[in-house]
């Protein structure tokens, strides 16, 4: 850990947009942030996902803080990573698709394939209920979970080509961190290459892990961890 002096000299750098200070106050920090979010470990979110959450809360800490609060850096800290972890748990947790309803999805657009095919129509949300012994709202639930569009750029509605995706995402997180706002951002966005964009995307937009991305992208899960840290670090450099 660095001593206060140090401390202090690196995070007065990482306020003027110093890049190498934020990693190395993020790097010698990790402990801290780790121990914080232990106890946040049972409530349904990947222990990947809740260092990056963390990080963010670090972020911010860096950004805001200030010598005259009098206080060490680390006890200013801690209170910014729990209050982004539950900010999280709170505005995103709810909306996230379990893997249950996933599955169901699968399994329901698997019958209505067949059932179509035999009968020459779609099934009614009534008749898939019964037949998965789940309640209707259910149903829509788990076929609304894969109505995400390919693109950003998308129309939500095929019938609708003023509004896409990357609209509505800034019209409707206005509350969400500065970080996911500024990704949402259509110039940030265009900027990135194909695969920073498809791990962002993937990342932030289909709540996917790194796990699932390494796979999707036939890379190692370090290599997705390191690369969707250097893009983050990119555009937090770009909201400096």
């Amino acid at each position: 850990m660095l001593d206060l002096e140090k401390t202090l000299q690196y995070v007065a750098l990482a306020q003027e947009g110093n890049q190498e200070a934020k990693t190395i106050l993020i790097q010698e920090n990790s402990p801290l942030i780790k121990s914080v979010i232990k106890r946040f470990r049972d409530k349904g979110i990947e222990y990947d996902d809740l260092y990056q959450i963390g990080c963010i809360g670090f972020l911010k800490a860096i950004k805001n803080f200030k010598p005259e609060f009098d206080v060490k850096f680390s006890t200013y800290v801690v209170p910014m990573v729990i209050g982004e972890i539950k900010r999280f748990m709170r505005d995103d947790g709810a909306v996230k698709v379990s893997r249950a309803l996933k599955t169901l999805n699968m399994q329901i657009n698997r019958y209505i394939d067949e059932y179509t095919g035999k009968h020459q129509q779609k099934p009614s949300i009534e008749h898939l209920a019964k037949h998965f012994k789940v309640d209707e709202q259910e149903v829509i639930m788990a076929m609304d979970s894969a109505k995400m569009p390919v693109s950003l750029y998308a129309p939500i509605e095929e019938d609708d080509s003023t509004l896409s995706v990357i609209d509505r995402v800034e019209m409707e997180q206005s509350d969400k961190s500065d970080l996911l706002e500024n990704i949402a951002l259509k110039d940030m966005i265009k900027r990135l290459d194909e695969r920073d964009r498809k791990i962002i995307l993937l990342r932030y937009f289909y709540d996917k892990t790194q796990s699932e991305i390494a796979n999707e992208l036939h890379i190692s899960q370090v290599q997705v961890s390191r690369l969707e840290n250097k893009i983050l670090e990119n555009l937090r450099m770009k909201m400096v």
